[in-house]
């Protein structure tokens, strides 16, 4: 493509972006037990990182992300990064003021070290031989990740719902390698609810004819129709009972009832589309994969159940929201990390934004939730980059 074509892209627009990929060639030994001899992480930068490298960002993706988080890949894209509407110049996180890190987790299926990689024990793809990973192994690598790249202690780690439990654990791991930590509709832990229809989405994949114990690839197969009920349910979770009802009501598909077992209802036909498109994006053990550290996500586990003592070594200042209407991850699990760092006499500013979108709400651009964050990372920009520069040196 060339260079002239870039303008087409929109005034606050990353433009083109070009992923990289980093080997890491040292040993990593996983919270399960097991070892992987070396990994490669995907990786996407935006703006520039200033000289004393403290004006860094990390973002966290949640379960179906990657580290596509802004921009364009080619001229020809339709649909930008992920999170385009938040990264950019002049955004709420904003590429002319910090430097911006988006990754895909190990474990993943977008360019990572996952299951769809080769096993070099076995010249074949991990499939299901590849290890369960925690958030805690996550962060394991994006703080070797910050080593290869310089950056000491991030500005701010961000992330929503799975990702803000990145920036939790961040803050609990390695409390003097970050400024400011954003957690956005998340919880300290999951739910026996939430855990129940992450297991229903993994029985919908593992039950699938197509699966195989996980070695599909080595058959030639895939299993589709599972993937595709795992995101269906999935997705009725990320949405609202209010924008479920806004979104299609009850209307029908083609004007009238078939009175056959098809689909009659628009709200039929959209969770179609989704699990389709989904089921030929993702990587089932992937998915497998991320919904166990989801699961498994719990660091006052550690600290007698004591959330306030997990957190009571964090130092960084935080951030959390939340929105009304998410009921998967809902304003009352944010309030249980507020509570746990006012006891544990943290540094703590909290918002709860009336969103009628659900739990897909930290996804969009919505205008309160935009100004809020634009706001608070206008004020680390301000502030931030010397108490980060300085804070390094203190400790």
């Amino acid at each position: 493509m060339s260079h002239d074509a870039q303008p087409t892209f929109p005034a606050d627009s990353v433009g083109l972006v070009t992923p990289q990929c980093l080997v890491f060639d040292e040993p990593l030994t996983l919270s399960c037990g097991r070892t992987l001899e070396n990994y490669q992480l995907m990786v996407e930068t935006y703006g520039t990182l200033n000289d004393d490298a403290s004006n860094a960002i990390l973002i966290c993706h949640a379960l179906s992300g990657h580290h596509h988080v802004a921009g364009y890949h080619d001229a020809n894209d339709r649909k930008p990064g992920w999170w385009d509407s938040a990264v950019g110049p002049g955004k709420p996180i904003d590429t002319n003021k910090f430097f911006i890190v988006g990754l895909n987790n190990l474990g993943g299926c977008h360019g990572s070290t996952g299951p769809t990689s080769i096993n070099p024990g076995t010249g074949q793809a991990y499939g299901p031989d590849f290890p369960v990973v925690t958030v805690q192994d996550w962060v394991d690598t994006q703080a070797r990740l910050a080593d290869r790249l310089g950056i000491r202690r991030w500005a701010v780690v961000i992330g929503g719902s799975l990702g803000g439990m990145q920036a939790l654990q961040w803050s609990i791991r390695y409390p003097e390698r970050l400024a400011h930590a954003m957690i956005i509709a998340s919880a300290p832990k999951l739910s026996a609810q939430n855990i129940a229809f992450n297991e229903v989405a993994r029985q919908a994949i593992s039950k699938d004819p197509e699966f195989h114990q996980g070695r599909y690839a080595q058959l030639g197969s895939y299993p589709k129709v599972g993937l595709m009920l795992a995101r269906m349910v999935g997705h009725i979770t990320y949405l609202s009972d209010e924008a479920m009802r806004e979104k299609f009501g009850r209307e029908l598909k083609t004007g009238k009832l078939s009175f056959e077992f098809d689909v009659d209802f628009q709200v039929e036909s959209y969770l179609h589309y989704q699990g389709e498109q989904f089921s030929t994006a993702f990587d089932a053990n992937s998915y497998l994969l991320m919904t166990k550290a989801l699961d498994y996500f719990d660091p006052a586990s550690e600290h007698n159940d004591d959330l306030a003592q997990a957190l009571d070594q964090a130092r960084c200042k935080f951030m959390l929201m939340s929105f009304t209407t998410d009921w998967r991850f809902s304003p009352a699990r944010s309030r249980e990390i507020v509570d746990a760092l006012v006891v544990a006499d943290k540094d703590v500013s909290y918002a709860e934004i009336d969103a009628p979108q659900g739990h897909d709400a930290f996804l969009l651009p919505i205008p309160r939730y935009m100004e809020l964050m634009d706001t608070y990372l206008k004020r680390v920009a301000d502030t931030g980059f010397a108490h980060s520069s300085s804070a390094v040196k203190e400790h």
